[in-house]
Parts: structure tokens; C-alpha cells; sequence
């Protein structure tokens, strides 16, 4: 992680919050304390080593500013119009992001114009036709118990401009982009093309990236509730290995170019022999390769169960050619029917008879409601957006870091990707837990 100054980590606002928030005006029990200052911090790299090396600099230490409540407000609850819009893959808890956003506007804030955008950024776009929805406490009372997304969603670019002009005709004071790496990418252009009008408009972003890696983010929601369903899927391919004479349970899981999920699940439920995710190199052949340590394993145990992340392994085959999807990504290769087919051929040629069972249950899992954990992640990560929405920041996401909600700088999080380091102890631990040791012959 590279050192941050406080420049970088500062929150853009689009004017000076003048209004008193109305929180503590309804004697509901709220306390005084709940209100955070810009001046409340918290520290990005905990290390005291690196803090004791800047203090002694005589700089402050890098810190994001801690989310919640202003006393303070910008936009006048009475006049303000809000959108909401998810966009990409679906995900556990997206229903709930957007539920927790129209209730912290509506009861806290009583904001009453609250649009939905259907179907991403197409919503934006009058060719496409698709109609706004109203949403208020009686449309979301039941949308959490849902998987997916009742505003729709979808992948690709759509013009900025023309996305512009959509808000500026609704006349939206806050626009809430709930969506990974690709969204918040447009996002940050949004907020570019406002500022060219000298627009009042509030952009906030809520990281979604089932993946979990989102830069500067430690936790993104419907990783746990992932990594929950995942260890279902491993339960059910140990059985099947077991089940069999040289058995081989193979699970594929999601995780395009980090491996947080797969690595996750295989401590969670310990009955996995070998993780691959696309933080490491494995080879397939040779005395440390792949398939000579099924082969090992099988001999020792007779039946092995194997963890392989979406992006791993992708350099086995040719990518000449690259095709891409609607959200600018390198289409993947079926890492997992490749291994099926491999391994299955090279103990077919030693005659060796095996019983692999292939499971795939990424859609299963992107479609499914949250748990109880990214249920209640996904509540503060929404009504922290509607306090920093109202409060008059912009360009920001709602992260998580250092055990605190916090805001951080959109531009930080498109910066780079989040990956498994493979030296740390998530990693060393899954290599604890597997025995599957390097599985390359270097």
C-alpha cells in the first residue's frame, strides 16, 4: 500500500453545510453523540513502526475522515430529490444497501423525493425507455428478504453527458451509485462532468464487489454471505469425494483476478486440499505440480477436494485474441471444465479409474439474499451514505477500515485492485490448513 497524504485523502464537498440536521429534533432517544466531525479520523496504516517514522517527520499520518452524522446539513430535506442506482453483477445485499438508503432518508431526514434508476446506467438514457420508480418505506419493507436487485441492473458504458443531463432534468440533489470498480470508475466521471456545469449535484458511491477487492476497502457486502453459501458448496463436494473410490470434489468460485473468496471459504470449512487463486502460478505437471499432487493425495487418502477461484490459471491457455464483456473486462476461460478435463485425462492415461464431481455455484450465489452479517453491513454502509449525501460531500465512496465506517476518496478506490498478498496471513494460513505446499516446479 502506498503512502497517502492528507490531500489525497480529503473529502470534495459541493458547498458549505449551513443547515441544522433535523435528527435531534423528534425526541426519539438519539443521543448528542451521534454527530462526527470532519476532524474525527481514523488512522490507515495502524503499524506503529510507520506512525512513530511519521510523527518523528513531523507529518501526520495518513487518515480518512470517520463516517456518520453532521450537525450540519447542505441540502434542505423538504426540496431535495434523490436517485439511487445499482449497476454490474448482482450480489448478495444489494436490496438491502438500497432498503437502508430510503429509510434513512425518509424517517431520518424526511426527504420524500426518492427516485430508483431501473436497470444501471441504461436508466439514464431516454432510448432505452425504462421508467423511474418511486421509492419509499412501503416499496423497500420487504425487498431485504430478496436476492438481486429490484432496480434491475446492467454492464457497459452509457454516455456521460447524457447521464448528466437526466440528473439535471430530474433536478436530483444526491445521486447514490451502488456498483464495483467499472461503476465507480463512471461515477468519478459523473462527478467531472458536474463540476464542468458548476452542478450542485452530491455523487456517493457503495462499493459492491462480491470479489471483496476493491482498493482501500477491507470489507465489501455480499463477501461474507458468499463465503457463507460457498462452504455449503465445499460440504457437499467432500461428501461426493468421499462417497467414491479415488474421488475428487472440484468447486469453481468467484473471483476474477482476486481470490479472497476461495481462500475465505477453504478456512471456513477445512475440508479442502488445494486452493487456487490468481495471486499464484501452479503448474500442472512436473514432481510439484498439480496433478502430481492429486496423484500423491489420492494415493495417501483416497479422495481429494480442490477450490479454484474464476481467474486463476488463466495462462494455460492462448489469449492471442481477447474478447471482452459490456464492462470492459477480458472475457475469463472456464478454468474449471479445463482442470475437469485435465485431471480426468491424465489418470485416464495411467488407467487409473476417478470419480470427479465439478460444481459451479457462482450464480447461485451472486442471486441470493444477504446474511445476517451483510445484512447488518449493508444497513450502516447505507445510512452512512445518506449522511455524508446530506451533509454535502461528493466523489466519495462509504468504505470500511480499521474496524470504522469511513469516507474515502473515489478516485483511491479505481486507483488499483485488491489482492491476496500471498506473504500475509490470510494466505499462509491457507497453506496451513491445506498441506497443498507450492505447486510449482521452480
Amino acid at each position: 500500500m502506498k503512502n497517502l497524504t492528507d490531500m489525497e485523502t480529503r473529502i470534495e464537498t459541493i458547498g458549505e453545510a449551513k443547515i441544522d440536521s433535523p435528527i435531534l429534533k423528534d425526541t426519539d432517544g438519539t443521543s448528542a453523540n451521534i454527530f462526527k466531525s470532519d476532524n474525527d479520523r481514523v488512522l490507515i496504516d495502524v503499524y506503529s513502526n510507520h506512525i512513530i517514522e511519521m510523527t518523528d517527520a513531523r507529518e501526520k499520518p495518513a487518515s480518512f475522515e470517520l463516517a456518520g452524522p453532521r450537525q450540519k446539513i447542505y441540502f434542505d430535506p423538504s426540496k431535495l430529490k434523490c436517485a439511487l442506482v445499482t449497476c454490474g453483477g448482482l450480489c448478495p445485499g444489494l436490496n438491502n444497501v438500497i432498503r437502508a438508503i430510503v429509510l434513512g432518508l425518509y424517517y431520518r431526514y424526511g426527504v420524500r423525493h426518492i427516485y430508483g434508476i431501473r436497470y444501471g446506467l441504461q436508466g439514464f438514457i431516454p432510448k432505452y425507455g425504462h421508467d423511474l420508480i418511486d421509492l419509499n418505506p412501503s416499496t423497500v419493507v420487504h425487498i431485504h428478504e430478496m436476492g438481486g436487485s429490484i432496480l434491475g441492473s446492467s454492464r457497459g458504458p452509457q454516455d456521460i453527458e447524457a447521464i448528466v443531463d437526466c440528473l439535471e432534468r430530474l433536478n436530483i440533489g444526491i445521486l447514490f451509485m451502488i456498483g464495483g470498480d467499472g461503476t465507480l470508475k463512471a461515477a468519478s466521471k459523473i462527478v467531472e462532468e458536474i463540476r464542468n456545469r458548476n452542478a450542485r449535484i452530491s455523487v456517493i458511491g457503495i462499493p459492491k464487489t462480491i470479489d471483496n477487492d476493491i482498493y482501500m476497502v477491507a470489507r465489501s457486502f455480499g463477501f461474507d454471505s458468499a463465503v457463507d453459501i460457498a462452504t455449503e458448496a465445499i460440504k457437499g463436494a467432500h461428501k461426493e469425494a468421499e462417497g467414491y473410490p479415488n474421488g475428487i470434489g472440484m468447486i469453481k468460485l468467484m473471483g476474477r483476478y482476486s481470490g479472497f473468496i476461495a481462500a475465505t471459504a477453504a478456512l471456513a470449512q477445512q475440508d479442502v486440499n488445494f486452493v487456487l487463486i490468481p495471486e499464484i502460478h501452479f503448474d500442472m505437471e512436473g514432481e510439484n505440480g498439480l496433478l502430481a499432487k492429486i496423484e500423491r493425495r489420492l494415493k495417501d487418502r483416497r479422495h481429494a477436494v480442490i477450490l479454484v477461484a474464476e481467474g486463476s490459471g488463466q495462462y494455460f491457455f492462448d489469449k492471442t485474441e481477447k474478447d471482452f464483456d459490456p464492462s470492459g473486462n477480458v472475457k475469463l476461460f472456464d478454468i474449471g471444465v479445463f482442470l475437469k478435463e485435465r485431471i480426468m485425462a491424465h489418470f485416464s492415461a495411467k488407467g487409473v479409474e476417478v470419480s470427479l464431481k465439478y460444481i459451479d455455484p457462482s450464480y447461485m450465489i451472486r442471486s441470493l439474499p444477504a446474511n445476517a452479517n451483510d445484512h447488518v453491513y449493508c444497513g450502516f454502509l447505507g445510512r452512512d451514505a445518506v449522511h455524508a449525501g446530506m451533509a454535502g460531500k461528493t466523489n466519495m465512496i462509504i468504505g470500511h477500515w480499521n474496524n470504522f465506517f469511513v469516507h474515502v476518496p473515489m478516485p483511491l478506490t479505481t486507483d488499483k485492485r485488491k489482492q491476496v498478498n500471498t506473504d500475509g496471513k490470510l494466505w499462509q494460513t491457507v497453506l496451513e490448513a491445506t498441506g497443498q505446499g507450492d505447486l510449482n516446479n521452480a
